[in-house]
């Protein structure tokens, strides 16, 4: 049930997105009446899962769910269609439309995926609003348990002010901003001091294979009593939550941890809150230094709130106020994604290693159903399919710009064969950084 609630999601996203993009180059396309011949979602080869002839355009579906396609007429690209090029150019062609209109036409599909993106981070902040963690909020610092975090000089209980200059607003911006980072401003026991990040941070991350980078300090809270367990008989219930191991306080998770290695091997007293009130309960201590039970991490904010943890902020908008605010965050976006494709082309930082396909694509999609997060996801998508189609590769939407405006700033026009030429050029590039992206996913599921 979890694949089928994921790839449909994943599915869903793609064809909207895919659908819009290629709607953004057949609208401009029609109003400058050019024609259009073919308009698929996924590519047909060999054959479609429908197609029907409507006017002079063949709508279709194809079989293979890598993308989508708008066939223009007297057009060089993915179709390679040489023998209509060979012709003498018909009024109804796009290489017979003065150059303005061809860049309008070409930019079309990622004017919409822009577009798109804004309008649903506008239609979240309207409908959602806001929730979140005001970095000043967190009063005894950040849990990091990443091993390369810990060599790179970061700490459990660290509080991390800026990155790069840039003053630390919200919890959720930190790790991205970490990642990414050279020079992070902490606060440790009441001291600032400045943690210098390795260059290759990011590849270092990758290579240890370790799931999460920084995340909110929280209580150990008990789940579960397994009837195994060699603290059954102590009266340890779920829910309790565990905040001292004889004299020593332990608020956080890791401090229980830290008091388990302290006391392994022996009998102690435990304190816990249980509903708000206090007990003490005598539990033994494994010789590992573990006490046989299930404790739960990555609580909501609810629950830390209610607990008294950390006050988060809600912001509600309306309707006018949300249009600032999406754009804001579809600006964020972009400049973050912007800052990950460098990071990506900087071999140095090693970045190229975490570049995925359609698997990972797929993986970020939660395996329920949340409308928010699809949205959040989507919105994210259309952001990064906008830059990667910008790319100055000829078999992407910025080649076939780069050429146009060359074109309007030179007044020549590159030729026909030259531009075959840089078409099937650009395939094959897009062909191998679509199979090494693709590579990636599969060395790591099969290796990872």
């Amino acid at each position: 049930m979890e694949f089928v609630i994921k790839i449909s999601q994943f599915l869903l996203s793609l064809s909207l997105l895919i659908v819009l993009h290629e709607l953004g180059h057949f609208i401009p396309a029609k109003l400058f009446k050019t024609r259009v011949e073919k308009f698929y979602l996924f590519f047909d080869i060999k054959f479609s899962l429908f197609k029907k002839k409507i006017g002079e355009t063949v709508y279709g579906i194809g079989w293979l769910p890598l993308g989508g396609y708008v066939k223009i007429a007297g057009m060089i690209d993915e179709s390679m269609d040489t023998e209509q090029m060979a012709q003498e150019p018909q009024p109804w062609e796009f290489r017979s439309k003065p150059a303005w209109q061809r860049l309008i036409i070409m930019l079309g599909g990622v004017t919409v995926n822009f577009l798109l993106a804004i309008f649903i981070y506008i239609g979240m902040s309207y409908f959602y609003g806001d929730t979140f963690l005001p970095n000043e909020n967190i009063k005894d610092g950040l849990a990091i348990e990443n091993t390369v975090a810990i060599k790179a000089g970061l700490l459990t209980g660290d509080k991390i002010l800026a990155v790069d200059g840039d003053k630390i607003e919200t919890f959720s911006e930190i790790s991205e901003k970490v990642l990414f980072g050279k020079e992070i401003l902490i606060e440790r026991n009441g001291s600032q001091s400045t943690v210098t990040m390795p260059e290759d941070f990011l590849a270092q991350l990758l290579d240890s294979k370790e799931k999460g980078l920084i995340d909110l300090r929280e209580p150990f809270i008990i789940v579960k009593v397994p009837d195994t367990s060699y603290n059954k008989s102590s009266g340890i219930k779920k829910g309790d939550i565990i905040s001292g191991i004889n004299d020593f306080e332990t608020k956080y998770a890791d401090e229980v941890k830290l008091g388990l290695e302290k006391f392994k091997g022996q009998e102690v007293t435990v304190n816990v809150i249980r509903n708000g009130s206090k007990i003490k309960l005598p539990l033994k201590i494994s010789d590992e230094g573990k006490l046989g039970l299930v404790y739960a991490s990555g609580s909501t904010p609810a629950t830390l709130e209610a607990l008294g943890y950390y006050k988060y902020d809600v912001k509600d908008y309306g309707f006018f106020e949300s249009f600032p605010v999406g754009l804001n965050k579809a600006k964020d976006k972009l400049i973050s994604y912007w800052d990950q494709l460098g990071a990506i082309f900087s071999p140095s930082t090693g970045a190229y290693k975490g570049v995925g396909g359609f698997k990972a694509i797929y993986d970020i999609f939660p395996s329920f159903w949340s409308w928010q997060v699809f949205w959040r996801i989507t919105a994210f998508l259309s952001i990064m399919l906008a830059v990667l189609n910008l790319l100055p590769i000829p078999a992407l939407d910025g080649g076939h710009v780069v050429f146009l405006l060359y074109e309007m700033v030179s007044g020549r026009k590159p030729g026909d064969k030259f531009m075959e030429y840089a078409q099937m050029v650009g395939f094959f590039l897009l062909i191998a950084l679509v199979l090494f992206a693709n590579g990636n996913d599969i060395y790591k599921a099969i290796f990872g």
